[in-house]
């Protein structure tokens, strides 16, 4: 797998100006899992908004790892653009449960209203597994129900 770097090596590692569009690159399928996997962890790190639309597509890829990766790295960048495929990672009942709690985070995290009607929608599903369910009320729970809600 992907092996361990010091805080010093994952920063310098993070794209700079072009560096970006290399990583982006770097998320493509005909790369090894690993390239990819360490691709879609530095977009999520970058911060950069170009970086959103390329996770997007991962999220669809057929490698697990790639989607749980992708989903996490979303979480990371919080954007709206996102709330689409989140949701989608969300109710994929054939989805890893670990990929479908780390969509609801970020849905959680972005709090828009569309993210939190997707939860909300979730939660409402009794056809869900108990265990999901029950970790998207302690997200729900966490959202202050306040007017800073986009």
């Amino acid at each position: 797998m992907i092996a361990e770097r010091s805080d010093e090596e994952w920063f310098s590692s993070l794209p700079k100006t072009g560096g970006i569009y290399r990583l982006i690159n770097g998320t493509m399928s005909d790369r090894s899992q690993d390239e990819r996997i360490s691709a879609v962890i530095a977009l999520g790190e970058s911060a950069d908004p170009r970086a959103v639309r390329p996770l997007m597509d991962c999220c669809g890829d057929t490698d697990a790892l790639i989607r749980q990766h992708a989903t996490d790295a979303l979480f990371k960048l919080r954007s709206g653009r996102a709330v689409r495929v989140l949701i989608e990672r969300l109710k994929d009942k054939r989805e890893h449960l670990v990929t479908r709690e780390r969509a609801a985070a970020a849905l959680a995290a972005i709090r828009s209203y569309s993210a939190i009607e997707g939860l909300r929608d979730l939660y409402s599903d009794k056809d869900v597994e108990p265990a999901l369910r029950s970790f998207v009320a302690e997200e729900l729970q966490r959202i202050p129900e306040r007017s800073d809600i986009r």
